[in-house]
């Protein structure tokens, strides 16, 4: 039965209003989201090179940071040039095969974002709590299953909704009064039951956010103990500069999340819904590489040393850059002409 319905259901096209209401915002709208994903997209893929070139940034943290980098360039990829198309085009419309397609990477991406933090978590529990154990229990092989598990459950969630979803019937043309299709949206334009699906929704959501809260909150209670109870003040603040920049990543991508839930679908929140939507699939992807980077100190000296090999000097002058003149006056022509190449 349900087969049929959404062999029905396939020529349906949904509009995406996005901010539509707004015309005269249309293009500073479209440029500013442009510049944030550019900065997405350099960023992420950016850090994701640093750590695989830089010998220094092998270790399970900063492997974890890469999987985190890679799944928010994913992450904004599904909406954010959809975004923009609609903010340029006056048609509007995307097609039923398209929006579920969308629907199912981006929940894909966020459930394997929400248990990647907390993977991070407990990363951070072992080497605070653990250190002289950090690099036995950090194993590859522990590595490998503990990236493995965000990336395998965002699939089976994001599965069983979109199935979930396909057992609806959607009826011509349907008006979705957001920039991109998630699941409420979706079954509000429904023509057929959603019960089960809203059921479903419902309950995998809460499973995803309180499992994940949970495992970041145990381990963040045990890593907030053991830092208490350290003699010297230095070793204490440099303990807690290592959670520092998870922690404002967490509280920005749950932050975001308990705020989307918690408010209402009424005619006046659209709104407040968009914009906490732009916050979640495109601003927080841009901010996780830069406050990584920024609050980091290894990620800053593994770029500086980068820039000064690859960019500014050849590798022959990089060892008597500072010692030999007659060098420094040959790298410096050298770095001039490849900076001239770049602008």
């Amino acid at each position: 039965m349900w087969f049929a319905e959404g062999n029905q259901s396939a020529g349906a096209t949904f509009t995406l209003l996005g901010f539509s209401g707004y015309p005269d915002l249309q293009v500073p709208l479209f440029l500013v989201f442009l510049t944030v994903y550019a900065v997405t997209v350099v960023g992420n893929l950016g850090m994701i090179a640093i750590i695989r070139i830089s010998p220094k940034l092998h270790t399970p943290m900063y492997f974890f940071l890469s999987h985190l980098s890679f799944v928010d360039f994913c992450y904004s990829t599904t909406v954010t040039p959809k975004l923009l198309e609609n903010l340029v085009v006056e048609d509007r419309t995307i097609s039923f095969t398209g929006c579920i397609m969308q629907f199912f990477s981006a929940c894909m991406f966020a459930v394997a974002e929400a248990f990647m933090l907390a993977v991070m978590a407990y990363d951070r529990f072992v080497a605070v709590c653990k250190p002289l154990l950090y690099t036995v229990v950090m194993s590859p092989k522990l590595c490998a299953s503990l990236v493995a598990g965000p990336y395998t459950w965002g699939v089976v969630s994001s599965l069983t909704l979109t199935c979930s979803l396909l057992a609806l019937s959607f009826c011509g043309s349907n008006i979705i009064n957001n920039f991109l299709c998630e699941h409420s949206v979706i079954v509000s334009v429904s023509c057929s039951d959603p019960f089960i699906s809203q059921v479903l929704c419902f309950a995998i959501a809460i499973f995803n956010e309180v499992g994940s809260l949970a495992i970041i909150l145990t381990t963040y209670i045990s890593i907030f103990a053991t830092i208490r109870k350290m003699p010297s003040a230095g070793g204490r603040q440099k303990a807690f500069s290592t959670c520092a920049s998870h922690l404002t990543a967490i509280t920005m991508f749950h932050g975001t999340i308990l705020f989307l839930y918690c408010v209402p679908r009424s005619k006046n929140s659209w709104l407040m819904v968009k914009v906490g939507s732009v916050f979640c699939t495109v601003v927080s992807p841009m901010l996780n590489p830069l406050i990584y980077s920024l609050r980091n100190k290894d990620v800053k000296e593994s770029v500086r040393k980068l820039m000064i090999t690859q960019l500014l000097c050849p590798r022959s002058c990089v060892p008597s850059f500072w010692l030999v003149p007659e060098l420094s006056i040959d790298c410096f022509l050298h770095s001039s002409f490849k900076l001239y190449c770049l602008l």
